[in-house]
């Protein structure tokens, strides 16, 4: 399982790096935006923070292919190892996903609604596969049974994709996406956080100190007796 953070914030991202084991981070317009800076400095800042061991995922924003591509291989000139363009899944970026993978490009196929969809970025060689999950349940369909779907075509037809589950609002669909065959999810710190959260850990600690310091004396540690 790969863990990515879903944000373009500095300090959430070394945050996230110095506590978890973070792989990478992703980024889409709006979560750019909400910055408010230059957008070069911004994914160059967040690039220098992660390193080359990390991924970092960019989206480009182009309506034609011809567009896309331009902005694909200009991301990855300028910002260097482990960079993955994130392309929706409309005619257009799959046009552009052959082109790219051609041109040995990494890929992230996004905005997947359906698992059709996947399949057909999976075979025009995107590397990730990120179907929306809370955006698929706000429609009234199942995220999760559609993260089940398309990792059982990608079995089915001998894919390599991975699928990249994003748009979380809770830890049960974390969950769920990760039992129903998602390789990898993006989400932001705070979900993040909330995956290790129970009160039941936390009053387990609180006793256990409580428990120790009534014999061993308050502040003691087991290197300092």
């Amino acid at each position: 399982m790969l863990i990515l953070l879903d944000t373009a914030n500095i300090e959430d991202i070394k945050k996230g790096i110095e506590y978890y084991p973070i792989a990478g981070v992703t980024t889409n317009p709006t979560i750019v935006s909400k910055e408010k800076t230059d957008f070069l400095k911004l994914v160059k800042d967040i690039k220098n923070v992660i390193g080359d061991n990390r991924c970092l995922h960019v989206q480009a924003l182009g309506m034609k292919a011809e567009d896309i591509v331009e902005e694909a291989l200009y991301l990855n000139k300028i910002l260097g190892e482990n960079i993955y363009i994130k392309i929706p899944v409309i005619p257009e970026g799959i046009k552009a996903m052959k082109i790219l993978h051609e041109k040995g490009i990494k890929i992230t196929a996004t905005a997947v609604i359906t698992p059709q969809q996947g399949l057909i970025a999976a075979m025009s060689g995107a590397s990730f596969i990120a179907p929306y999950v809370n955006r698929i349940d706000n429609i009234s369909g199942n995220g999760i049974n559609v993260v089940k779907e398309i990792s059982q075509l990608l079995k089915i037809h001998g894919l390599n994709s991975k699928i990249l589950a994003a748009s979380f609002k809770n830890v049960e669909q974390v969950h769920k996406a990760s039992l129903a065959g998602a390789q990898s999810v993006t989400i932001p710190l705070n979900i993040l956080e909330n995956l290790l959260y129970h009160p039941l850990t936390d009053s387990s600690v609180d006793n256990f100190i409580k428990d120790w310091e009534n014999v061993y004396g308050e502040g003691k540690r087991t290197n300092n007796l």
